[in-house]
């Protein structure tokens, strides 16, 4: 027999199955939000809508019309600024993760591949030499690929060191790694074009290399190492964030997180930024 609340509807499990599935819902969608500026008009939508209230339980006509008028376009005016939080929400459901064994030798082969990206990033940031590594994980890159040259090599010092020589064909775009392959380099990636965004004015002062870093993960689950060809500075995108001038050991960290498929949260690579600063 089911459980029901006194002079209450009957609390069925469909019931109970609709709530938790819209509180997943809710719970993903603020994660997307969190941290970016379009929480901030998500807030002041509230307060419009508290106001649209208020102004009919006060007899407020005037106020109330007006709000009432603009409240279709409001709806047309928040899918265009959402939605790149849309996308990334749409993207976040549509990541599912199943369960796998993890073999000793896949380990270890995920870590020579992380040691691999680490010698060639820290020989590339000592001579200046600018270059942006792209690490595919669930969501596929398969698009961006397919702008670039066709490698399918394994991952190695050597040739991530020949890619982005300079003066190389290979040298400008990104090169993106499908686990232990180099699928292709020269790729094309979307440039991050908020300027207004959580990254200001820094953003102005960096290069194409770091909005494309910015750009192609956010809307992705990839990982996008940066190697600065004015300072040699190393960066770190994911998640549409970007953590700039990390050490050598915070990138091995944030590499082998990464490869072995461990999510790493904002707030995580922004204590690094502020322990950096």
């Amino acid at each position: 027999m089911p459980f029901a609340w006194p002079d209450n509807p009957m609390l069925t499990v469909r019931t109970v199955l609709d709530i938790v599935v819209v509180a997943v819902l809710l719970y993903n969608f603020v994660l997307v939000l969190r941290g970016r500026r379009a929480m901030s008009v998500l807030s002041g939508m509230a307060v419009l809508v508290l106001m649209y209230l208020a102004a009919g339980w006060l007899g407020m006509r005037l106020l109330r019309t007006l709000l009432a008028t603009l409240a279709p376009y409001a709806i047309i005016a928040l899918i265009v600024m959402f939605q790149s939080e849309l996308r990334g929400f749409l993207t976040r459901l549509g990541r599912v993760r199943w369960a796998r064994r993890v073999s000793l030798s896949g380990r270890l082969e995920r870590r020579e591949i992380v040691d691999e990206i680490l010698s060639a990033v820290e020989n590339m940031a000592e001579k200046r030499v600018g270059a942006l590594i792209v690490m595919e994980r669930d969501i596929g890159l398969r698009t961006f690929i397919e702008s670039g040259i066709t490698l399918d090599a394994v991952v190695s010092r050597d040739v991530l060191l020949a890619i982005f020589h300079p003066g190389a064909q290979l040298h400008d775009g990104a090169v993106i790694l499908q686990g232990d392959r180099i699928a292709a380099a020269a790729c094309f990636l979307p440039l991050h074009i908020n300027p207004a965004g959580a990254h200001g004015m820094a953003l102005r002062k960096m290069g194409t290399r770091h909005r494309a870093a910015i750009g192609v993960t956010e809307g992705t689950d990839a990982l996008a190492v940066v190697v600065s060809e004015e300072t040699g500075a190393i960066s770190i995108a994911w998640r549409g964030e970007l953590e700039a001038d990390v050490w050598l050991d915070r990138l091995r960290e944030r590499l082998s997180h990464h490869s072995a498929g461990t999510p790493q949260v904002r707030e995580d690579a922004a204590q690094a930024q502020l322990g950096n600063a």
